[in-house]
């Protein structure tokens, strides 16, 4: 009689968990092709799976391909990290068409862009943290190929963010105070520009963004123009190849938001709230970053790594109850 009683009772308790597993059910989550965003698939996939019981696989992804298909088609389930600006009308009519929802912030700062300097250089003359400290100091960052200049680096040509670069650096009138604009060649370029300058302890001036590993490893201040924001300015001109009389403003900050279907929404409400709640500073996620770069990490080993070390940020987002599960899995 106790045995069967037991047995009662295990199978009673093992009840909401089923009932758990099957709300959720498969999900899938789209593998975007860059750091960030595949270190934060891969610590979903693991708290879904081990947290909720969701029956959790990755797909791979990308903003276009993987914004179409969500729309369109209703998989995959979860965009983790999506740069909404470059799809923002398709994405809200599919949120008004009852296809989508936005789930939540991934970076709670935003995606952030700008110009950049060392922050030896500042700590040491805290007015190159402003535009005007930068022209007076030009002499700091000298250019590789001619002394007698001083380099600004830019966007990769193709990329969007040369013409936003490209812009700004005619607005802020860089040429007239002995600057050079220089296209880096490549990502790679760029980000070896900043890492040779500041293990020689040299100046550098240039368009960066963030979250990146390279931010993570070397800190960098970004400079002030002294304009504030014009979010509309920065759309109809800023951005535009066409735009002959540009003005200074900061970059606003991109919305990177965690995208999901409303039909997994709808059967898995706890699973939502997690990714509600799931939200990277810009310092902890170029750390990360950093970490996975140093390391030569993949997306699934620089997760995991994340959840061993970093359950001061993570168990913020899950109750004590799914937290307890998670640590149990690692």
């Amino acid at each position: 009689m106790k045995k069967l009683l037991t047995t009662s009772a295990l199978l009673l308790s093992a009840m909401p968990m089923a009932s758990y597993a099957s709300e959720c059910g498969k999900v899938t989550i789209a593998d975007m092709n860059w750091n960030s965003a595949t270190v934060i698939a891969n610590i979903d996939r693991f708290i879904l799976a081990n947290g909720y019981e969701c029956d959790a696989e990755l797909v791979p992804g990308d903003t276009m391909p993987t914004g179409t298909s969500m729309i369109e088609k209703g998989e995959p389930d979860i965009a983790p990290e999506f740069w909404s600006n470059s799809l923002k009308a398709a994405l809200d009519k599919g949120v008004a068409e009852g296809r989508l929802r936005y789930a939540g912030k991934t970076l709670s700062e935003g995606g952030v862009e700008g110009f950049w300097v060392p922050k030896f250089l500042v700590d040491k003359d805290p007015s190159i943290a402003t535009i005007e400290g930068v022209k007076k100091n030009a002499n700091l960052f000298k250019h590789p190929e001619d002394p007698s200049k001083s380099a600004f680096y830019g966007c990769p040509a193709g990329w969007n963010c040369q013409i936003s670069s490209g812009n700004l650096f005619n607005a802020l009138n860089l040429e007239e105070e002995g600057f050079e604009l220089i296209d880096p060649g490549s990502g790679a370029g760029l980000s070896g520009s900043i890492a040779k300058a500041y293990e020689r302890g040299e100046g550098w001036f240039g368009y960066y963004w963030a979250p990146t590993a390279v931010l993570g490893k070397y800190e960098m201040v970004k400079v002030d123009f002294g304009s504030g924001i014009d979010e509309e300015h920065f759309k109809t001109c800023t951005t535009d190849a066409e735009c002959l009389d540009p003005k200074p403003t900061m970059y606003p900050p991109s919305a990177v938001d965690t995208v999901i279907t409303e039909s997994f929404a709808k059967r898995a409400p706890e699973a939502v709230s997690y990714l509600a709640n799931r939200s990277f500073t810009t310092a902890d996620l170029n750390s990360l970053l950093a970490w996975m770069e140093e390391n030569q990490a993949d997306g699934e080993i620089a997760g995991e790594y994340f959840l061993n070390n970093h359950a001061d940020i993570w168990s913020q987002w899950v109750s004590p109850e799914v937290a307890k599960k998670v640590k149990s899995a690692l």
